[in-house]
This record gives C-alpha cells, sequence and structure tokens, in this order.
C-alpha cells in the first residue's frame, strides 16, 4: 500500500466539493487550516451551486482533475459530502495521482473516492472531517486530522459500554466508510476486496430496515465472512418504521456477524458526528476489544 507524504508547514492543499454544494461560510474553517501553517487553493466547486450539487459534473470534474495533477497541491479535502462523486469517479484520470499520490481527506458520500483510490491505487487516504464540518468539529477530532495528514501518532482509544463489544484482537488493512455508500458501489471498479481487512461502517438518517437490508446485501456477497474484524462508528438520526423494526443498530449488525469469530468493536467515534475521528484507510492496523475498551494501533 502506497502512503503519501506528510504534510508540512508551508505546504499547499486543495478545498474542492465532488457533491453538495455549501451554503454556509468557511472562513473559520480555512482559518483552522491556515493555523495549521498550510496554504489553501480554494477551488470554484467550493461556493458553487447547480441544483443539490457543487457546481455541474464538468465544473466538479474539472476542480478534482486539476487538484489530482497539480504537482504543488499535496493534499486534497473535500468540502463536504452529499450526493455526487459517484457521477464523477469514472471521468476522473488518476495516472497523475499514481506517480505521485497525496492525502485525499473526507467521509460520507466521499466513500465513492477513498475506496476508489484504496481498491484501484492501492494508496491510504483519510476518513476524517471535510471543511463544513470543522465548523462544529470537537478539538479532539481536528487534532486527529492535522496527526494524520502530518505523519504524528494517530492511534485511536475509547471507550464503549452501551452494548456488548465482541472481544478479540486482530490485524489487518482498515478499509470501509459509509455504508450506505459501500451498498452502493458493491461490484463496481471502486469495490475494495474485504477479505483479511478490518472494515469500519457508519451511517446518517437511515431506515433501521434499510441498514439491515444494506448488510444483508454485503453479507450475501460474502463480504462479511473473510473479515479479521469490525469496526462500528456512528449511526446517527436513525428513524423507524410503525409498526417498529424492533432491533437497535447493534443487534441488526451482530445478527449478520454472529457465526463468525472476528472482533466487533461498537462505538468508535468517527463518522457523522461531531467527534469524528480520523482514520486512515489503506494502513495496517491492530485492533484490540475488551468489554469497554477499544484500542486501534497503527503498524508503523
Amino acid at each position: 500500500m502506497n502512503t503519501p507524504t506528510y504534510l508540512k508547514k508551508g505546504d499547499k492543499i486543495a478545498i474542492l466539493c465532488p457533491a453538495g454544494y455549501i451554503k454556509e461560510d468557511l472562513t473559520p474553517a480555512f482559518d483552522i487550516l491556515r493555523s495549521w501553517g498550510l496554504e489553501l487553493e480554494i477551488y470554484p466547486s467550493t461556493y458553487a451551486q447547480w441544483n443539490q450539487f457543487a457546481g455541474d459534473d464538468e465544473l466538479r470534474t474539472k476542480d478534482l482533475q486539476h487538484a489530482l495533477d497539480a504537482t504543488d497541491i499535496k493534499a486534497i479535502i473535500a468540502g463536504r459530502g452529499g450526493y455526487g462523486s459517484v457521477r464523477l469517479i469514472d471521468r476522473l484520470d488518476f495516472s497523475t495521482f499514481k506517480q505521485s499520490p497525496k492525502w485525499f481527506v473526507g467521509f460520507s458520500d466521499i466513500t465513492v473516492i477513498l475506496s476508489h483510490i484504496q481498491r484501484q491505487l492501492k494508496t491510504a487516504s483519510i476518513h476524517g472531517q471535510m471543511v463544513k464540518s470543522f465548523l462544529d468539529a470537537s478539538a479532539e477530532s481536528l487534532a486527529t486530522l492535522k496527526a494524520a495528514l502530518f505523519g504524528e501518532n494517530k492511534d485511536l482509544q475509547y471507550t464503549f459500554s452501551s452494548f456488548a463489544q465482541r472481544e478479540g484482537q486482530a490485524r489487518g488493512i482498515l478499509t470501509g466508510g459509509n455504508l450506505a455508500i459501500l451498498h452502493s458501489i458493491l461490484a463496481s471498479d471502486s469495490d475494495v476486496n474485504y477479505d483479511g481487512k478490518i472494515l469500519f461502517i457508519e451511517d446518517v438518517g437511515e431506515s433501521y430496515y434499510n441498514v439491515d437490508r444494506m448488510l444483508w446485501a454485503l453479507k450475501r456477497a460474502k463480504k462479511l465472512d473473510k473479515l479479521k474484524g469490525l469496526i462500528v462508528g456512528g449511526f446517527t438520526g436513525m428513524k423507524d418504521s410503525d409498526p417498529s423494526f424492533g432491533q437497535t443498530v447493534e443487534e441488526i449488525i451482530m445478527d449478520k456477524v454472529q457465526e463468525y469469530d472476528y472482533p466487533v468493536a461498537f462505538g468508535c467515534p468517527a463518522g457523522h458526528i461531531e467527534d469524528n475521528r480520523a482514520l486512515v484507510f489503506g494502513e495496517e492496523i491492530e485492533l484490540h476489544v475488551t468489554a469497554e475498551n477499544i484500542s486501534i494501533t497503527y503498524i508503523k
């Protein structure tokens, strides 16, 4: 797996939107990035709008292609998610990026791009706060993003006691992202082979029955049977039906993996939450899960 060069003060990074548009003032977020010693190139899609998108497909593709190719751009941070990355992914030429990989940061809909980079280019990327989410991000989440970008310690330890963990330890390459997006790219050129890997999943605003359906799809596609471990992040804003679906997210997940013996860690502080800690996809980690304590340690 290729690891992009870590950032240093004075480096230039790209800010752009491959998916949904932004209406908020991003000045406070830009100030945070500049306080890290970074120079910003803010692309037109950051503030463009075409229907629900950050400009039309041509503009968003043009911005992203330029940032992928530009030798002075050392990292790309998506402005926000939403929907739209899948409309661009097959238009992009990653040949220059392959020769000189750079960090790509995002989550949610940006899972399309992170997965594509891992599958096709064997390159690490960062599941972490986007520029819009800087506006209400926890200090801890921003510190982990900075650490991941600058090559500092990004190991993660947390506790969770609201649901029983499946204890154990595992070692493998970290992959995953937003469950709905992972489901949507099944069997495509952006679909990572999960075998022997540690899978992270999160989602927002979904119905319980739809989470159940998406996990059944992954299970039937043999995506869950050869994992080394499973990490579950935030499942926020969940919607129930009437009558109720009758299971929590944790129960839905455990139903799908009950016959396997790998560790399952619930409550990871990552996803559509203010405390969205950075995770580096494509790097090898050690996962340790006890009754209430979970640690993610990156293999140096």
